[in-house]
């Protein structure tokens, strides 16, 4: 049974061909693209499970790439591991800002790579016994489908937004930390600036799009979030 697609987008074609190496090595199956402009063709095109991003590439940059599939509704939900020399905090904040799933930082282990590609796509499998469809007063989740819906008329989330909803419906009630959330959602743990930045942020976006609902993400002070199931 084939496994899940993965797409690498790398302009040094050396990298490309020891990722790809890697992945076919773990039965992934894997497309290339070299540049920015190809990178958006085949992403929409053949919509991956997964896709590998280097930032600095011709034609468009790696983190406008990121941007365009995001904030398109057929490509939003795809995660995305960012792959780049840039190790400064700012640029990794600014690459999760913009949606990136994960960020890996040149010279790397394809191996390590491989065991992220992993992590994100078992992030973004539904949990053993989770039920399929949860309806919650005018909001209703179906997991499978990766479909929010508020008063029968659909949501568009990113990625991101759609997990950390999901994590705190799972929790049922209970109050999850950043770090937690940090945790569960992006799959590892980054520095309180970044915590604060990208968690608050996309709590923040995620009520404007619930706005219905939002009251029902509820902040504890110097705590965390939780998400009221009941009224």
């Amino acid at each position: 049974m084939p496994k899940e697609k993965i797409l690498i987008v790398d302009d040094e074609k050396n990298i490309a061909e020891a990722l790809t190496y890697a992945l076919q090595k773990q039965g992934f199956r894997t497309i290339v693209a070299h540049d920015g402009a190809k990178a958006l063709e085949l992403a929409r095109r053949e919509l991956p499970d997964a896709i590998l991003l280097d930032w600095m590439l011709p034609e468009i940059e790696g983190l406008e790439v990121c941007r365009l599939l995001k904030a398109a509704p057929p490509t939003a939900r795809i995660p995305i591991i960012m792959i780049t020399v840039r190790s400064d905090e700012t640029d990794k904040i600014l690459g999760l800002e913009m949606g990136a799933d994960d960020y890996v930082t040149k010279p790397f282990s394809p191996r390590e790579v491989v065991a992220r590609v992993k992590a994100v796509l078992r992030r973004g499998a539904p949990a053993a016994g989770e039920a399929d469809v949860v309806e919650i007063g005018q909001l209703r989740a179906d997991w499978a489908k990766h479909l929010i819906t508020l008063k029968g008329k659909a949501v568009e989330l990113t990625s991101k937004e759609f997990e950390l909803l999901r994590t705190l419906i799972q929790a049922k009630g209970r109050v999850l930390n950043r770090e937690q959330l940090l945790d569960k959602v992006w799959g590892y743990e980054r520095s309180l600036e970044i915590e604060t930045r990208t968690v608050d942020l996309h709590v923040s976006q995620l009520r404007r799009k619930l706005k219905p609902v939002a009251d029902r993400i509820v902040t504890i002070k110097n705590a965390g979030y939780r998400f009221v199931l009941d009224e």
